[in-house]
């Protein structure tokens, strides 16, 4: 596994390990909210209003990139994540099975959503800071990887959780994983300021961090900062999302199929524990089965993306992940045992990283107000298609399980394909991804 090589530098693990420590929390977080909602409920559409909850903070921030750009550098994100953890705790302590206390849940979720719409475009601005440039696409591998380990831990160890602890608990355990997170980002801001004031061997560029003029081409203009114009602790300048994307045309298709993606996954999330339950029979045990199967599945995916060729055609590649991935979506309306939505699951996992890795590499490879630009916007496209599925798809999955599943997997992959046909137009002649 070329990618976990880049573990042999101290800063790169210790920030890998305090990330796969918090993903692990945001499991946990993830499956405890749903969950506590639906049993308290037993309401997909108030399952899909917890998400559009967390997900409005990243649709709003996104439009603010000068907002945004205040937080790249260490000792900001370690604040940020220091703020997630206060937060987090405080959802045990005031939450109830009521009225009220489903309320102030919504207020909670809206803070973390909040505060993690600022950390995660900036935690991915300042990562390839810590490589060498042809090392980016290997650390955006070795970030995912965090999730996917993450994933296969939290889904396998939450019915021994549930065990000792009630469901509600399980956000403690979370703002546990973001205090760790916020001490690794604050050695971090440590280590950066010791290197620029020269008393450590860490590279720290010696460009300042100036106003960026993006040309039609996408090359970065004159007081460019160059990749890693902020790591000295500055603000990264912001620039125009839409002259990136008319620069980088192939980059915008990714962007828009990435969102469809987002879109329809919304018919997974609040559609999989009633399509459980009602063909099924299965309960949370199954639940976290089918979850901790697609997570399994995506650790498997994570290392065949880790050995695949550097130069592939990447926008085919992707597209064409998202198309199977379709398709997998779909057959878990026609599924008709567990252990074909087993399968299915597993298939998801594998193609996920692809996916992830893929546009995150791409996306990578641009300067430092570049990529915090263009991955603010993927986040905002992903967050905005996701409320637009979580407001409109549980009503689909209410009315007809089966048929929502193999509607929205069809969709994707319609989509998939789509964008695969219009990067085939676009290669070669208006796109000059770097």
């Amino acid at each position: 596994m070329r990618h976990m090589q880049l573990l042999r530098s101290r800063p790169v693990r210790v920030l890998w390990l305090s990330m796969a420590l918090s993903v692990l929390g945001d499991r946990l977080y993830g499956l405890a909210a749903m969950w506590v909602v639906y049993e308290s409920t037993g309401s997909s559409s108030l399952m899909g209003l917890v998400g559009v909850v967390e997900s409005l903070p990243y649709i709003v921030l996104g439009a603010a990139g000068s907002l945004v750009a205040r937080f790249t550098c260490w000792h900001s994100l370690a604040r940020v994540d220091a703020g997630r953890a206060l937060v987090a705790v405080a959802v045990p302590v005031l939450w109830s099975p009521d009225l009220p206390g489903f309320l102030v849940m919504l207020v909670l979720v809206l803070l973390l959503g909040s505060l993690s719409a600022v950390f995660e475009p900036n935690l991915g601005a300042l990562i390839p800071q810590l490589v060498d440039p042809d090392e980016v696409e290997q650390v955006s591998c070795l970030f995912d990887l965090t999730s996917r380990v993450a994933a296969v831990v939290g889904q396998g160890s939450v019915g021994a959780l549930l065990v000792l602890v009630p469901e509600i608990h399980l956000f403690a355990i979370d703002g546990f994983t973001f205090a760790v997170s916020a001490a690794a980002l604050g050695w971090l801001g440590r280590r950066s300021a010791l290197a620029s004031a020269g008393m450590t061997a860490m590279p720290v560029p010696e460009v300042p961090v100036t106003e960026v003029a993006v040309t039609e081409e996408g090359a970065t203009g004159p007081g460019a900062t160059g990749v890693d114009g902020a790591a000295g602790g500055g603000r990264a300048p912001v620039v125009r999302a839409w002259v990136l994307l008319r620069a980088h045309r192939g980059v915008g298709v990714a962007i828009a199929v990435h969102g469809v993606a987002l879109f329809t996954a919304a018919v997974s999330t609040v559609g999989l524990p009633p399509l459980l339950v009602t063909r099924f029979g299965q309960g949370a045990a199954g639940y976290g089965l089918s979850l901790a199967a697609t997570a399994a599945g995506g650790l498997g995916g994570n290392l065949l993306t880790g050995h695949l060729p550097p130069r592939r055609p990447w926008l085919a590649t992707y597209c064409l992940a998202w198309t199977a991935s379709g398709l997998a979506l779909a057959g878990l309306g026609v599924a008709g045992s567990m252990t074909t939505v087993i399968t299915l699951c597993v298939t998801s996992g594998l193609l996920f990283p692809v996916t992830a890795v893929t546009l995150r590499a791409r996306l990578l490879a641009f300067g430092t107000a570049e990529r915090l630009r263009l991955l603010t916007v993927d986040q905002t496209a992903i967050r905005t298609a996701g409320t637009a599925g979580l407001l409109l798809l549980p009503f689909a999955v209410d009315a007809a399980p089966a048929t929502a599943f193999v509607g929205a997997g069809l969709l994707l992959s319609a989509a998939a394909l789509l964008g695969w046909w219009l990067g085939g137009r676009t290669d070669g002649r208006r796109d000059r991804s770097p």
